[in-house]
C-alpha cells in the first residue's frame, strides 16, 4: 500500500530542515526598551518595546508583549500580543497568539482562537533587508585586541618527577585438595 522514497536527499533539503534553536531569552519579569539585531534564536516572555530585525527565530511566548513598528525575522511564533508590523518568511500564531498589524509571510499557520487584526500579504519570498551578521561586537573586538597584545609568560619548568618502578610482589602457589567422593 505505502511504497518507500528511494528518492535521494541533496545536501540543500538538508540544510533548509535544520534545526532552529532559541539561544537568548527575556523573561516574564523584564521590560526591554531598545533594539534586538543579529543572528539566534530569542523568546520573549516580557515585555519588549523598539526595533526586531533577527536572523533567526523569534518567539513570544503566552507572557510576551511585544510593541514594535515592524519585526522582522526569519521566522516568528507568536503566543503572546504583537503590536506592529511582522515581515516573515514563516509566521505562526498559536491559539493563545494576538497580533495587532500587517502581515508580510512566505507561509503562515494558525490556530484555532488565535487573532490577527489586519492584512496578510503571501509572497513567494520575502527580503527581510537584514544587516550582514557581525563576526564579532565591538566590545568583543576591542577584548580580542587586547588579549592578543597581551604577553605570554610561561612559568619556568621543574624537571619532572622520578618514576619508581614498583618492585614485584612474591606470588604464593595455592594448593587445592581434592575432594574425595
Amino acid at each position: 500500500m505505502f511504497k518507500k522514497n528511494n528518492t535521494p536527499i541533496n545536501e540543500s533539503t538538508q540544510q533548509s530542515q535544520a534545526v532552529e534553536r532559541i539561544t537568548s531569552v527575556l523573561g516574564s519579569g523584564l521590560i526591554w526598551h531598545g533594539s534586538i539585531n543579529g543572528s539566534g534564536g530569542v523568546r520573549i516572555e516580557g515585555a519588549f518595546e523598539g526595533e526586531i530585525a533577527l536572523r533567526g527565530m523569534l518567539v513570544i511566548g503566552e507572557t510576551g508583549r511585544v510593541t514594535c513598528q515592524n519585526v522582522r525575522a526569519n521566522t516568528v511564533i507568536v503566543a503572546g500580543a504583537v503590536r506592529g508590523n511582522i515581515t516573515t518568511q514563516k509566521l505562526e500564531i498559536r491559539g493563545t497568539g494576538r497580533v495587532w498589524g500587517d502581515v508580510v509571510t512566505t507561509a503562515f499557520v494558525t490556530e484555532e482562537g488565535a487573532f490577527l487584526r489586519g492584512q496578510i500579504r503571501m509572497e513567494e519570498t520575502i527580503e527581510l533587508n537584514l544587516e550582514p551578521a557581525p563576526e564579532s561586537t565591538p566590545s568583543e573586538a576591542a577584548q580580542a585586541e587586547a588579549i592578543a597584545q597581551t604577553p605570554i609568560v610561561m612559568p619556568p619548568q621543574a624537571p619532572p618527577p622520578e618514576i619508581v618502578e614498583p618492585s614485584p610482589e612474591p606470588t604464593q602457589k595455592s594448593t587445592r585438595k581434592k575432594k574425595s567422593e
